[in-house]
């Protein structure tokens, strides 16, 4: 939809979505492996200063520790897809005459 709703603010009901999407792992390593060992201050809108590794953790929920083993989950849900996609054009041969 164009925008993101951090982790912390997903009610705990919905969370298991959020670890099953592959999409919230890839945005987890994006952010996490550029920014989460940042420690320059920035600006929040409320005017107060705050570490960028402080913010991206308190804010979205990402640690900078954690690269580990979003780089496994990434790495296996492209695995997981190149089988479903391979395995459905072996069983799935619609030209067959």
């Amino acid at each position: 939809g164009g925008f993101i709703i951090p982790r912390p603010k997903i009610p705990v009901w919905w969370r298991w979505y959020y670890w099953a999407c592959p999409v919230a792992w890839t945005l987890y390593g994006l952010i996490a492996s550029q920014f989460g060992d940042y420690d320059t201050p920035m600006m929040k809108t409320d005017g107060t200063e705050e570490a960028l590794n402080k913010f991206i953790k308190n804010y979205f929920g990402f640690r900078h520790s954690f690269l580990g083993p979003v780089a496994v989950v990434t790495a296996g849900w492209s695995i997981l897809f190149a089988f479903i996609f391979a395995f459905s054009i072996k069983k799935l041969n619609f030209q067959s005459r």
